[in-house]
């Protein structure tokens, strides 16, 4: 016997494939109508990037409401973009989810997506998801700039990610730029202020932030006093705070607001291989998690995560996203070479 909650998942998922299908302008056997119109079975293979915890939880609630097995891959962002491109046709990845969004569009430049379902796309408001329709946000996080209020006081906050740049700001931050978490800051920057102000940022970042690896140990070194701050995002404070508090106790957030480059908001990415053996499981993985159950899993889990769906909330303790005044940019201009290339340049990889 089929259980209530798998019928009641099948059900959404049925409406989100009409939706999609009545929606869509295409003749009837497109494969889009075609395959959307099925029910979801087998198995997939997901590429996962996302936080492993999240993703699990996401997997297990999925297969036991439609049946289908979940297989998890788990790497970095830039490491299984990278695969992907590399194994092109010959992936065996149905879906690939990330936790920001240039290797999305790494994998969406190399062609290698299929579009997402209109109504999975309907899901997400059109800030968290990109203008190609190849993949769609998932979750989003915030970047902060954290700080040791006992080494620096809130009349010496920077108003601006740019401030940074200046000399006043030598060896007083922190950054881990070796990470995908802050190459996609770094990419905001560059699709906001252009390439030659990006430049001149990093060069001057060269010269001022301390370098550690990992948003985690950035923390960690500002709450020992180590640094005064750091740009980190906005989950690694929230989590320590939820369990014993030891890294962060004595550090404050300072969100810089004003759509200004530090108050960037990245979305964390979700994408069906166009290779995908199973495209009907794919599909409703991806309606799944951008869905109200898949994002009330996001809200009530550790990750502190920002839900990108309308029908669900932040977790209480979070500020809110229509609060942070971030900039808006399209995920899909958020280019993952370019920054590479310039922080090669600058140094830092």
């Amino acid at each position: 016997m089929i259980s209530t909650r798998r019928l009641a998942l099948l059900a959404a998922i049925g409406t989100v494939t009409l939706l999609g299908v009545t929606g869509c302008s295409a003749p009837e056997e497109s494969a889009p109508a075609a395959t959307g119109a099925a029910t979801p079975s087998g198995s997939i293979t997901v590429y996962n990037a996302q936080h492993e915890e999240l993703t699990q939880a996401w997997a297990d609630e999925f297969t036991a409401e439609t049946g289908v097995t979940v297989t998890l891959r788990n790497g970095s962002d830039s490491e299984l973009g990278n695969q992907l491109v590399q194994e092109g046709a010959a992936s065996k990845a149905d879906v690939f989810l990330t936790e920001n969004s240039p290797a999305m569009s790494l994998v969406d430049g190399a062609g290698l997506f299929a579009p997402v379902d209109d109504a999975t796309l309907e899901q997400v408001p059109e800030e968290y998801r990109p203008s190609t329709g190849m993949w769609t946000g998932i979750a989003a996080r915030s970047t902060v700039f954290a700080y040791n209020p006992s080494l620096l006081s809130e009349s010496e906050l920077p108003a601006s990610l740019l401030d940074l740049a200046d000399p006043a700001w030598a060896g007083r931050w922190a950054a881990s730029p070796s990470g995908a978490d802050f190459q996609a800051i770094v990419s905001a920057l560059l699709e906001l202020e252009g390439e030659d102000a990006t430049r001149d940022w990093l060069a001057a970042m060269k010269q001022n932030a301390v370098v550690y690896k990992g948003n985690s140990t950035v923390m960690k070194a500002i709450n020992a006093g180590e640094i005064p701050a750091g740009v980190i995002y906005h989950y690694y404070w929230f989590g320590d705070q939820a369990g014993t508090g030891e890294n962060s106790s004595s550090t404050e957030m300072h969100y810089f607001k004003n759509q200004d480059p530090g108050a960037f908001v990245s979305v964390s990415g979700g994408g069906v291989l166009e290779t995908s053996a199973n495209p009907v499981a794919a599909q409703a993985f991806l309606a799944y998690i951008t869905g109200k159950g898949g994002q009330e899993i996001l809200k009530t889990g550790s990750s502190f995560e920002y839900p990108v769906s309308d029908a669900v909330d932040a977790n209480d303790a979070l500020v809110p996203l229509g609060e942070l005044d971030a900039p808006v940019i399209d995920p899909s201009k958020l280019n993952s070479t370019t920054v590479t290339d310039l922080m090669t340049e600058a140094g830092f990889l």
